[in-house]
């Protein structure tokens, strides 16, 4: 049996991450800087030590330094999110002192200090293999007093099917993936004109989602294996277990998309 936390068992995130940093522009830095401040507040990040835990592209920790961080240290367990994060950081950086490591979330605890102020881990833990322990790792970093923010896919009826889908297209072919991509995407626009939304202007404004793009987001969602999802309420008990409470989330509502989940968001603050 394939151990779930090895990278070798998980959808190549990182080559994906690398083809999407070449479209990093000023609006989408822009959305992601909104993003962290509607997650954090205007100076929840300001002189404080930020772990990004997946930084992926490295988008959200240059908005990190750019909203003030003190330092950021950026973690991922795909070496081609290292590699792209310090490209980004080098370029686009601000002067501001950062680390970027490859290295799993369940050995951070073994490698760093817990005394960050904030810990960030946007749409990563249900990646990696092992949701719930990823979870109490991450957030054993975080310190006395300080903020775990956090996204994580909401569960719904439909993620058993999931579950297999993005197995099997984690592990096949380039052309395969290729046409799942394009059915996908019809069922998408059939179900925004069935709902009366316009397609067209949904994926030309899909940059202000905290800087994303459309197509590389439709690939990270059906390649997105290992794949675990969580309800709000079972995320409160297990961070109140840790010892956090809540300060602010930002939940789906509505019915249930057969097409996705969605991520629900969530900030908890350290209190021992």
């Amino acid at each position: 049996m394939n151990d779930l936390k090895a990278v070798e068992s998980h959808f190549r995130f990182g080559e994906n991450w690398s083809s999407y940093s070449d479209l990093i522009d000023e609006d989408r830095i822009r959305s992601s800087v909104d993003g962290l401040q509607k997650l954090l507040g205007d100076s929840g990040v300001l002189e404080k030590r930020f772990l990004d835990i997946g930084c992926g592209s490295g988008l959200h920790s240059f908005a990190a330094l750019l909203l003030g961080a003190k330092e950021i240290v950026a973690t991922d367990l795909d070496a081609d999110s290292v590699k792209t994060t310090e490209k980004v950081l080098a370029k686009h950086g601000t002067g501001k002192p950062y680390r970027v490591m490859q290295i799993s979330v369940f050995d951070l605890p073994d490698q760093l200090k817990p005394d960050f102020d904030v810990v960030y881990s946007w749409g990563v833990l249900h990646h990696t293999g092992a949701m719930v322990e990823a979870i109490s790792k991450a957030a054993a970093m975080v310190a006395p007093d300080g903020l775990f923010a956090f996204a994580l896919y909401r569960k719904t009826p439909y993620c058993g099917l999931w579950r297999a889908e993005k197995k099997w297209y984690a592990k096949t072919g380039l052309r395969q993936q290729g046409i799942a991509r394009a059915i996908y995407v019809t069922l998408f626009r059939l179900g925004c004109t069935v709902t009366g939304r316009s397609f067209k202007k949904y994926v030309a404004e899909y940059k202000k989602m905290r800087g994303m793009e459309f197509l590389h987001d439709v690939h990270d969602w059906l390649g997105g294996y290992p794949y675990e999802s969580i309800s709000p309420p079972q995320v409160d008990r297990l961070l109140r277990s840790l010892g956090f409470v809540l300060e602010r989330r930002f939940v789906r509502s509505g019915l249930t998309s057969v097409l996705g989940s969605g991520c629900d968001e969530y900030v908890y603050r350290k209190t021992m």
